[in-house]
């Protein structure tokens, strides 16, 4: 019998890479064998896919779900600076919309949230937030991960965290 792979999707900031916790979770993520899913961009998705291409001997693959859009000519064009150079297996979509509109249908979010088997949002703006709603909307498991503060405009029902370990936990019973 074949084993199905496990996705862990991790999300937060765009802009920002919150090194401290990003980093140690995206390693513990590969050495623990599962694949890591991000949007793909800058900041925490950035940082994560660089921390988790970079631990040696991994058997998981950094897999990134590119926006998008299609022209008037038909022409694909994923969003400037998409995928970021460690993202190994892009995953293009025709959907551009983010940020404020990230549980909007035509946002990458859905598959963003999905595709893997249990998600950790790091802080981040509305489209982390949204992120985790839809995580919540879809009976996703969810683990918020980071200053307590930082997610104040997340939604009260998800678990928060500042422990690894906690995290570690999480992901581990969530993906029997």
């Amino acid at each position: 019998m074949r084993r199905q792979r496990r996705i862990i999707g991790v999300f937060g900031s765009g802009t920002e890479s919150h090194e401290e916790w990003v980093i140690p979770l995206a390693r513990w993520i590969a050495e623990a064998g599962f694949d890591l899913l991000t949007g793909a961009g800058g900041g925490v998705m950035s940082a994560a896919a660089g921390a988790f291409v970079a631990v040696e001997g991994r058997r998981g693959a950094a897999i990134g779900i590119i926006p998008g859009t299609v022209g008037a000519d038909g022409r694909y064009q994923p969003r400037p600076g998409y995928p970021n150079t460690d993202i190994e297996l892009p995953i293009y979509t025709h959907l551009p919309l983010s940020g404020e509109q990230g549980t909007d249908p035509m946002s990458r979010n859905h598959i963003n949230v999905l595709t893997p088997h249990a998600l950790v949002a790091l802080p981040g703006g509305a489209g982390t937030a949204a992120e985790a709603a839809l995580a919540l909307r879809y009976g996703k498991p969810l683990i918020l991960h980071g200053p307590l503060e930082a997610f104040r405009r997340f939604p009260a029902e998800a678990e928060r965290t500042t422990s690894l370990e906690r995290v570690t936990e999480f992901l581990l019973a969530a993906t029997r």
